[in-house]
């Protein structure tokens, strides 16, 4: 790990008037430090930050700090009452110790696990140096994406938690050097394209300071099912975040996110079309489903994520329709 200074920011205005690299929990950044990957010359540390609260907006939704921990946002009596999906994501991902330090925040710059983004000495990975190439499209791709990839990437987005947000249409609340702006969750996550290095809508010195949740569906039943390699401290080979409405035996209005297969966390515009106003039936599940994977382009070893996405969301919306 090569050296770096430390600066502990006692405001918003503070940090976003430095140049150094935002940390928080530091369960990426460390890690990735410690590797090489990230080689950050300045870091900012934002605990001391008052954003650490889970309030009640105006219009009855919710508003969460982004140093809100993953395990008290969890555990939040708002979040578990009317955001299940959510807290049923957090409750999947990482460890309890590691749910104790990560942030709301950190949780929604996550980035990519793929084992050669993560080893500087593999030198073709687009996200670290573009132009590059990608090594893992001939390479070890089991755990790789499926949705959303191109020719230059195909590195899955990691985050349970982030999936539970696009479900929910999430919106993150942002301040920089610009002032402050709000940036819907659909719209924050950049798909590779030519310029994978760019991941994300954040502007440079931009930090992350809450994100808003809609007020909740009280008639809507949410569900997170995660399917893995193992049952605890596992990344998803493919998971899926439902807040359906369900009444009189048909699908009212359904809100479906996937995740372990898409570069970003992945929203099933035309699963949720397939099944708005649909009998709830395992049939019109697997139709929708299949709507869904339309698009799929697996790579050499992970063509087995398409059924397991299928099956991911019938078993999700099965459960949130029973």
């Amino acid at each position: 790990m090569q050296s770096f200074s430390y600066e502990k920011a006692q405001s918003v205005e503070q940090a976003t008037g430095t140049t150094g690299k935002f940390i928080a929990g530091g369960t990426t950044l460390v890690d990735l430090m410690k590797l090489g990957v990230e080689t950050p010359t300045q870091l900012v540390d934002v605990t001391a930050l008052p954003l650490a609260q889970v309030e009640t907006l105006p219009n009855g939704g919710l508003r969460i700090g982004a140093m809100v921990r993953n395990s008290d946002l969890a555990h939040h009596p708002a979040v578990g009452k009317d955001y299940a999906v959510l807290s049923e994501a957090l409750l999947s991902g990482a460890s309890p110790q590691l749910r104790n330090m990560a942030t709301t925040g950190g949780n929604l710059l996550q980035r990519t696990r793929c084992p050669y983004f993560r080893d500087p000495s593999y030198s073709n990975c687009n996200k670290r140096n573009p132009g590059s190439g990608c090594a893992a499209i001939g390479g070890h791709n089991r755990m790789m994406a499926i949705l959303g990839t191109s020719d230059a990437c195909i590195a899955t987005h990691p985050s349970d938690m982030c999936v539970a947000l696009t479900a929910l249409e999430a919106t993150i609340q942002v301040e920089g050097p610009k002032g402050k702006r709000s940036i819907a969750i659909a719209d924050f996550y950049k798909l590779p394209g030519t310029t994978p290095n760019v991941e994300n809508a954040l502007e440079p010195g931009e930090l992350i300071t809450y994100v808003d949740l809609p007020a909740p569906r009280k008639a809507s039943k949410q569900v997170y099912l995660k399917l893995r390699d193992r049952a605890s401290y596992e990344f998803a080979l493919a998971s899926a975040a439902v807040v359906a409405e369900v009444s009189g035996g048909h699908v009212r209005a359904v809100q479906i996110a996937l995740g372990g297969v898409g570069t970003r966390p992945w929203r099933a515009h035309e699963a949720e079309a397939a099944l708005t106003g649909k009998p709830a039936t395992a049939a019109h599940f697997r139709a929708a489903a299949e709507d869904a994977l339309k698009g799929a382009k697996p790579s050499s070893e992970n063509g087995f994520k398409v059924e397991l996405a299928k099956r991911c969301i019938v078993r999700a919306m099965t459960m949130a329709s029973a």
